[in-house]
């Protein structure tokens, strides 16, 4: 994969696993739609109010290909609504980052 869409989300920590289902239901929706989920990250310790999304694509047109099937998916689309219906995400930022290459998925090499 050539870019990965980084997203922070700023949560309500009260509305937790509301979040929870909301990201899984993503995990049938981004496949289907065209985009690689690496990946959704709820915060265990530390900071209760951020957590993340990292999404996978060959291009920045895969991308933009990829958001144009999300808004015609129907399941897509009720869950944005129902993120918007009970406002449990407080905040969204995105960022396109790119792997640097021989860093990545890198297996444990405990010795001695």
């Amino acid at each position: 994969m050539s870019i990965t869409c980084l997203i922070r989300y700023q949560i309500d920590p009260f509305q937790r696993e509301v979040f929870q289902a909301y990201a899984e239901n993503w995990g049938r929706i981004i496949p289907r739609c065209g985009g690689h989920l690496v990946g959704y990250f709820l915060p265990h310790e530390g900071s209760n109010d951020i957590a993340w999304g990292l999404i996978a694509f060959d291009s920045l047109a895969a991308y933009e290909a990829y958001r144009t099937r999300l808004k015609s998916d129907p399941e897509g689309r009720a869950n944005f609504a129902m993120a918007q219906a009970q406002r449990f995400i407080l905040r969204e930022e995105r960022s396109f980052i790119e792997t640097v290459q021989g860093t990545f998925n890198l297996p444990a090499q405990i010795t001695g």
